[in-house]
């Protein structure tokens, strides 16, 4: 079996090498990626991509066919990754994440790839305070990122067909420790708040909802797409991923996180404007499909992970929000050195990606 999985230099990607790996170990897994996180790395015993058999280094737009023979499953998880870079990169985020996601789908139909696993967002449901949403739910995206995710959707469900399954994991927002960890996430940023200063500051007045999930059970559901049976769902599914005891208002995980760590000083912006993206999400279909792939992580579990893996690091970096743990920030600072294009392409010669450059494991 070969399985292609993009953007594995991220900050899930290790953690799905991992699951991957011990669920196919004959399996020949290759990572393609930019590399625009590929220094970003903490708490690594290792090099992550040392558990791949080969690394690709290149522009999703400019993805070569010959890539693809052979592949037996791709997992599409490379993209502009969160809102603040959607949002500064709208056009770029269309290209990468609409454009060229739908491009990869239809090469890979082309080459014969039986499995294709696209990194949805449960984000695509926006504002809905109306209870929780479901697969068949009105979609109200209301950011580039969360555009891109469902407008791609939507144009690749009609590749679908028995020889060409399709599966759309709807994640919630992803947390957990990571050998590429990111700040940027709000669980993740109230643990550093509380590892670094004692304090954890809430942005908004605390009452939005967010379904969350610890990235090792997004792993675990990629896992069960990769092989899905055609009757788990059919050619084509958008199924949410996550789990219904995750849905949380805000200020509920700053309690949770004051919790395992005592002392710890809950700041909330009561003067801060609504915040539109507030939605609870339904996981009842995923566990229908997947009931042997189900979360398996807890919140406090998270929590503990985080802050030990943080410890570890000796993290203690209260202005974090300015550092290279926040993917903006990385970017930012890529494009301030001239080594990145205002289109997110590499510059410099010495920094410019192969068109395909690989190294075996």
């Amino acid at each position: 079996m070969k399985i292609l999985i993009t953007g594995n230099m991220g900050y899930i990607g290790p953690t799905v090498i991992r699951q991957l790996r011990a669920s196919y170990p004959e399996a020949t897994l290759m990572g393609f990626d930019m590399g625009y996180f590929a220094h970003c790395l903490t708490d690594a015993e290792i090099f992550p991509e040392c558990r791949i058999d080969v690394q690709h280094f290149g522009d999703m737009r400019q993805l070569p066919d010959t890539l693809l023979y052979g592949v037996d499953a791709v997992v599409h998880l490379a993209g502009i990754s969160n809102d603040p870079m959607g949002n500064s990169f709208e056009q770029v985020t269309l290209d990468i994440n609409l454009r060229s996601s739908i491009e990869l789908a239809k090469q890979a139909k082309a080459a014969g790839v039986r499995s294709f696993v696209f990194a949805s967002s449960c984000s695509v449901y926006g504002f809905a305070e109306d209870g929780a949403r479901t697969e068949s739910s009105p979609v109200n995206p209301l950011t580039a990122y969360a555009k891109s995710k469902i407008h791609t959707e939507r144009e690749i469900e009609p590749l679908a067909d028995k020889d060409f399954r399709i599966t759309s994991l709807r994640f919630a927002t992803a947390c957990g420790m990571s050998e590429r960890l990111r700040l940027d996430l709000v669980l993740n940023d109230f643990v550093a708040g509380a590892v670094s200063g004692g304090k954890i500051t809430i942005l908004s007045d605390g009452t939005p909802w967010r379904p969350l999930i610890d990235i090792k059970d997004m792993a675990r559901a990629i896992d069960w797409a990769v092989d899905r049976p055609l009757d788990a769902g059919g050619a084509f599914v958008a199924v949410n991923v996550g789990s219904n005891e995750w849905n949380y208002q805000v200020r509920d995980l700053a309690e949770a996180v004051a919790k395992v760590i005592p002392g710890v000083e809950v700041s909330i912006n009561k003067d801060a404007q609504p915040d539109k993206r507030s939605y609870r999400v339904s996981f009842d279909l995923f566990k229908s499909l997947a009931p042997r792939h189900q979360p398996q992580v807890d919140l406090m579990t998270a929590v503990r992970e985080l802050k030990e893996g943080l410890e570890r690091m000796r993290f203690k970096d209260q202005n974090f929000r300015n550092s290279q743990f926040m993917r903006l920030k990385v970017l930012t600072h890529l494009r301030e050195q001239r080594l990145l294009t205002d289109q997110l392409t590499w510059a410099r010669a010495e920094a410019h990606t192969p068109r395909l450059a690989a190294v075996g494991a």
